[in-house]
């Protein structure tokens, strides 16, 4: 390994001659030059990082001419294990720099997007009867106790009672972060033992009014999105918790007794982006200083080249590192190929439902009756109230589509005042709409999903008394409409209602594969909890996140992709408490090949935007079963090799590979991306047959694994061996897994292999898409 001083040396190389200015009036943007890694070696002090520093100016320095200007270019430098620095440049001068062979990337500091009381019930860790069952994983691994779990987000209310600290211990030694006090009175504890923010990428998006706005210096959270996701992670035990008086009961994180830390990252939304790359990877730099055991990112944005890309730089060298990094997958289905975070050094999570649904019922004048969602309040009077179209309700001069979706000033008062409105899903958000109707002076609001988002209902704190309802009910509600003169309706109050089948059910937002990126790679990995989640909220907004709303609750329901990841982060922290020596990748190996597919009726997973039978490219191996995921018996191991190999496949050249690495490596001649050891099996395209190869490790006892294979139709697969006997744990063998189109299709085709010694089921879903003869 290199030691602090030697790195130093090489990165005095880097500087160059001065180069021509680019004119004065060029505009600057936020760039980030990424150069690797930095292996310090033992001893490292902060003199070394603030060395580091001074040659990044000196690098800056060489493009824009002087010290002066190269201190004011640069946002920040890396200086702890990410190699690099964020500066202010010309596009020649990012342009330049690009050229230099020590760098291994320049890329604009991009924009991204953020993408619970029975969870865990659900996924069997606790019993029905909130009662933990012994050979629960909560018990096995002590509640996560003294594992350390981040995550980057909007920050956290520290507050929160799901960040109280009674009857926890010191804080662990390693931890090497600290607590960012502010203006605020912002506070941490032996439960919530570290916070920071980063502001400065964000700013330089921002312009120089957001200098002036002291909420931008502060980790305290005020959009309410920071504070769910951490605590789902790591909450401790709240008796009680509940939203509006729905959903009561104990509220608790996946590692209710681990040690939390925030890394606030995303601000007030700037074009629809709210977190930006370059405070992403200062996040990821600090936090693998810190001392962080599993990281948490619920956030993200188009899939694109791994090494323009902060986060996957980030996760990269954390998974360096040995921390696992797990991912939100995006809220952009069910449109496919629309998955986000695709690294596959990263735990990418899609959302599912689950049992439990806050019903709020519509009822017709005819009798009919309709199961929506909703939190919202009951309606003034018991009584039927008239129904209208928003369409019908329409402001004189505005278009029929835009008041059909309730937009913002397409409403006539006139007409909608005492009626209960019925909107259209869709463009803007579900509570604006009720926005809409409150303030057109509605009595109520039916929303009715639109094709797309089929059947998943999402419980809003709508602002007025509401419901959500499926899209094929909406058709019957706006059929009674056009068939009666006086249409008729009532919306009854909610009411929690459990046990729910079938669930879980993909839900229609969650992004889909293909991996754009690399096809090879199945993406999500797994699917967790994330529609209608109760966690901590932040008291420094509205449920509604809506200025005149004055409602402040401690604990509130969210739904997205971005609820899904913290759950799997929780479990991670489980499984990293009871098996410290478990890498990243054998962590992931053992949540996916565990996964189900199958809903508690028994039947296969729906897709829950149009009941159709869910496939792996909404799932990925499937739901994820943490019990099961403690003993999966065979892992697919990943070491840092296997990654530097799949970088040497993605057309990286060798330096690059080096910079990153942080040490010399020489990739194979021979590469094949179908041998990558991930625990699943993509072939994108199929001509004729193919052979791919894995290893699996027994992490298990001692035992004979015999493998089953599900083949579909139009494709023979065949395994060799099919019997793997293992006599020790740690012991590696591989397999062959013959494929083979026997009758040309063009629709994808989906199997698997599963090795099972009679106890444990080590299943691999197969993907053969674009089938061809």
């Amino acid at each position: 390994m290199r030691s602090g001083k030697h790195s130093i040396f090489l990165l005095l190389s880097f500087i160059l001659f001065s180069v021509l200015h680019a004119p004065a009036f060029a505009i600057k943007k936020s760039y980030i030059v990424y150069m690797g890694s930095h292996e310090h070696g033992e001893g490292v002090t902060d003199a070394d990082f603030d060395l580091v520093t001074q040659i990044h100016h000196e690098f800056v320095k060489s493009y824009v001419g002087s010290s002066e200007k190269a201190k004011e270019a640069i946002i920040y430098s890396y200086t702890r294990h990410i190699n690099g620095f964020a500066a202010m440049l010309e596009e020649k001068e990012a342009a330049d720099i690009a050229k230099h062979p020590d760098v291994v990337s320049v890329f604009l500091n991009k924009g991204r997007k953020l993408h619970t009381t029975h969870s865990w019930e659900f996924m069997d860790l606790e019993g029905n009867d909130g009662v933990i069952p012994s050979d629960s994983l909560f018990r096995k691994a002590k509640y996560g106790e003294d594992t350390i779990i981040a995550n980057f987000d909007t920050g956290v209310w520290p507050e929160s009672p799901s960040f109280r600290d009674e009857g926890m211990g010191p804080i662990p030694s390693r931890w090497k972060g600290t607590c960012q006090h502010d203006h605020t009175g912002f506070r941490c504890n032996r439960k919530l033992i570290g916070a920071r923010y980063f502001n400065k990428g964000y700013m330089a998006h921002a312009g120089a009014d957001a200098k002036f706005n002291r909420s931008l210096n502060t980790a305290r959270d005020y959009e309410g999105h920071g504070s769910h996701t951490l605590s789902t992670i790591g909450g401790t035990f709240v008796p009680g918790a509940n939203v509006f008086g729905l959903g009561n009961g104990t509220a608790e994180g996946g590692s209710p007794r681990a040690r939390v830390a925030t890394y606030k990252v995303c601000w007030p939304p700037i074009d629809g982006n709210e977190c930006f790359d370059a405070d992403i990877m200062a996040a990821f730099d600090m936090a693998i200083h810190d001392g962080v055991d599993v990281l948490s990112l619920s956030l993200g944005g188009n899939a694109t080249d791994y090494f323009d890309d902060g986060l996957s730089i980030g996760a990269f060298h954390a998974n360096m590192k040995g921390i696992p990094v797990i991912c939100s997958a995006g809220n952009y289905g069910p449109t496919p190929a629309t998955v986000f975070n695709v690294a596959p050094w990263i735990l990418t999570v899609g959302a599912s439902t689950l049992d439990r649904q806050f019903d709020s019922v519509v009822e017709l004048h005819n009798g009919q009756r309709f199961m929506g969602a909703s939190l919202s309040k009951a309606m003034p009077e018991d009584k039927l109230y008239p129904l209208i179209n928003a369409a019908d309700a329409k402001a004189a001069n505005k278009p029929v589509e835009n008041a059909t979706l309730c937009m913002r000033g397409t409403i006539d008062p006139e007409k909608a005042r005492g009626k209960i409105l019925v909107c259209l899903r869709g463009v803007t958000a579900r509570v604006e709409k009720s926005l809409v109707a409150l303030e057109a002076g509605a009595a109520g609001m039916i929303l009715c999903n639109d094709e797309l988002s089929g059947n998943e209902l999402i419980a809003d704190p709508h602002l007025l008394p509401a419901s959500q309802i499926n899209y094929k009910d909406g058709l019957a509600v706006y059929a009674f409409m056009n068939s009666t003169k006086n249409p008729l309706g009532y919306i009854y109050p909610p009411k929690t209602k459990l046990q729910i089948k079938p669930a879980p059910a993909m839900a229609a937002f969650s992004s889909r594969g293909p991996n754009t990126v690399t096809p090879e790679i199945l993406k999500p990995d797994v699917i967790a909890p994330g529609v209608n989640i109760i966690a901590a909220y932040s008291e420094g907004v509205s449920p509604t996140n809506l200025g005149f709303d004055k409602r402040r609750v401690p604990f509130i329901t969210m739904s997205g992709t971005s609820m899904s990841c913290p759950h799997v982060a929780g479990v991670v922290g489980l499984l990293k408490t009871l098996h410290p020596d478990w890498s990243p990748a054998v962590i992931k190996s053992a949540l996916m090949t565990t996964a189900r597919t199958r809903d508690n009726t028994g039947k296969p997973m729906l897709d829950g935007g149009n009941d159709a039978k869910a496939t792996p490219f909404a799932y990925g191996s499937g739901h994820i079963r943490p019990n099961r995921a403690m003993d999966p018996g065979l892992v697919y191991d990943l070491t840092n090799n296997d990654y530097l190999n799949f970088l040497c496949f993605s057309i990286y050249n060798q330096s690059q590979i080096e910079m990153f690495n942080g040490a010399r490596y020489r990739c194979p001649d021979i590469i094949n991306i179908l041998d990558f050891n991930y625990p699943t099996i993509t072939i994108p395209k199929l001509y004729g047959s193919v052979s791919v190869t894995r290893r699996v490790k027994n992490v298990g006892p001692p035992g004979t694994y015999t493998a089953r294979l599900k083949v579909p139709a139009r494709l023979s697969i065949s395994v060799e061996p099919n019997v793997l006997k293992f006599d020790n744990i740690g012991e590696e063998k591989s397999f062959k897994l013959t494929v083979e189109v026997t009758r040309p299709g063009e629709t994808t085709a989906f199997g698997g292999i599963t090795w099972s010694d009679g106890k444990r089921q080590v299943r691999s879903p197969i993907v053969v898409g674009g089938v061809r003869g």
